[in-house]
C-alpha cells in the first residue's frame, strides 16, 4: 500500500510538470486525427473540458472508493488502467499512459469505454452536456 501511495505521489509530481493542454482547435483536430466521429465532436470536447480542462496531465482528486482519474478523459484506476508497471484491466493499459501527450492510447481506452457505457460513463458529461445545445466548433 505504501508503495502505490508513492506512486501515485511521484506520479502527481511529473503530471504537474509536464503535460500538454489543449486549445478547442488543437483538441478538434487531435480528436479527427484519432478518428472520433464527427457528429460526436461537440459531445467530446465537452467531455474533455468538463473532465480535465483540456490537459493531458490532469489526475483527478480521490474519489469516494479511492480510486483515481487519469488524463484529458479522466479514466478511472478502479476499472480501465493499472497503476503498476504492467498493463492491466478493462482498457489493458497502464494509467501513466493516459499522461501522455500523445492521446492516442487515452483516445482508444475512451472509446473501449464508450463502446460499454456510452457517454454515461463520465459524469462530468451527465451534470455538464449531457441533454444540452452544444456550442458549434469553429475549427
Amino acid at each position: 500500500m505504501t508503495r502505490a501511495i508513492l506512486f501515485v505521489v511521484v506520479l502527481c509530481f511529473i503530471a504537474k510538470c509536464y503535460g500538454k493542454t489543449f486549445t478547442e482547435c488543437e483538441l478538434v483536430q487531435e480528436l479527427r486525427r484519432q478518428g472520433f466521429p464527427e457528429h460526436e465532436l461537440k459531445d467530446w470536447v465537452c467531455l474533455i473540458e468538463a473532465e480535465s480542462s483540456k490537459r493531458t496531465n490532469a489526475i483527478g482528486n480521490a474519489n469516494s472508493d479511492g480510486s483515481l482519474d487519469y488524463g484529458l478523459f479522466q479514466i478511472n484506476n478502479r476499472y480501465w488502467c493499472s497503476d503498476g508497471d504492467h498493463p492491466g484491466k478493462g482498457c489493458n493499459i497502464r494509467c501513466k499512459d493516459l499522461l501522455l501527450d500523445d492521446i492516442t492510447i487515452a483516445s482508444q481506452c475512451a472509446k473501449t469505454i464508450f463502446g460499454v457505457h456510452g457517454f454515461n460513463a463520465w459524469v462530468a458529461w451527465v451534470n455538464k452536456c449531457k441533454g444540452r445545445t452544444l456550442p458549434n466548433l469553429h475549427c
